[in-house]
C-alpha cells in the first residue's frame, strides 16, 4: 500500500496537502490517524535542514515513508526576514498569526512600497532506514499593509499576487494549489514519490 506520512501537527498544511495529493493513487495518514504524537525542534540553520529532520523523525517513528515541509515568508524590505523563522517572528510570548501580521507590518511601516516579498518551500521526503529527498517551490508577490481574505493561514492574508490582485486568503483553493509555494513543491514531489513507492512496492 502506498502510504505517505504527512509529517506535520499543523492542520492548515495538512489540508492543503491533502488536496494537492489527492488523485495520485499515494493513501495520505496524519500524525492523528496512527495516533503518533511527536514535536520535532526545527533548530536548522536552512529549510532544508528543519524539513529533513522532521521527516526523518517521523520516518523513523512510523515505519512510514514521510513528508515534510518547512516554508517561510521573505520580504526584501526586511533583508529576506522572517524566512526561516515566520513561525515564530513576534516578541510576544504566545504568539499567534494574527501578532506575526501585526509585527510584520509594524516592522514594515517606514519601509518604502511595495514590499517585494515570495513565500519559499522546502519539502522533505523521508524514507525509513534509507534517504531524504529535497524539492524545492516559490511564489513572488509583495506584503500590502491591510488584511484581504479569509482563506489560507499564517500571512495569506497579506501576501498579494499583483497579476490576480489577490492575496493568498482570496484565491480558491484550485488557484491556490496552482499557484502557491507549496503547490509548485508538491508538484516537484510527485514524479519523486511515484518512484519511491514503485522501487518499494516489494
Amino acid at each position: 500500500m502506498k502510504k505517505l506520512l504527512i509529517a506535520t501537527n499543523n492542520k492548515g498544511k495538512v489540508i492543503e496537502l491533502q488536496d494537492l495529493l489527492k488523485g495520485t493513487g499515494i493513501e495520505l495518514v496524519t500524525p492523528a490517524d496512527i495516533n503518533l504524537t511527536l514535536e520535532v525542534e526545527e533548530d536548522g540553520t536552512t529549510y532544508a535542514e528543519n524539513a529533513a529532520k522532521k521527516a526523518m523523525a517521523f520516518a523513523k517513528a512510523s515505519g512510514l515513508v514521510s513528508l515534510a515541509d518547512d516554508s517561510g515568508l521573505e520580504v526584501d524590505a526586511l533583508g529576506g526576514a522572517p524566512g526561516l523563522y515566520s513561525a515564530r517572528y513576534s516578541p510576544k510570548p504566545g504568539a499567534d498569526d494574527a501578532d506575526r501580521r501585526a509585527y510584520m507590518l509594524e516592522n514594515l511601516r517606514d519601509k518604502p512600497q511595495p514590499w517585494a516579498a515570495h513565500f519559499h518551500a522546502t519539502l522533505a521526503i523521508a524514507i525509513p532506514d534509507q534517504g531524504v529527498h529535497i524539492l524545492e517551490g516559490n511564489c513572488y508577490g509583495e506584503v500590502i499593509p491591510e488584511e484581504r481574505g479569509t482563506g489560507g493561514f499564517g500571512y495569506d492574508c497579506i501576501f498579494l499576487l499583483p497579476a490576480l490582485n489577490k492575496t493568498t486568503a482570496e484565491l480558491s483553493m484550485d488557484e491556490k494549489n496552482r499557484l502557491s509555494h507549496r503547490a509548485k513543491a508538491v508538484m516537484n514531489a510527485i514524479p519523486v514519490l511515484q518512484k519511491i513507492f514503485e522501487q518499494n512496492a516489494d
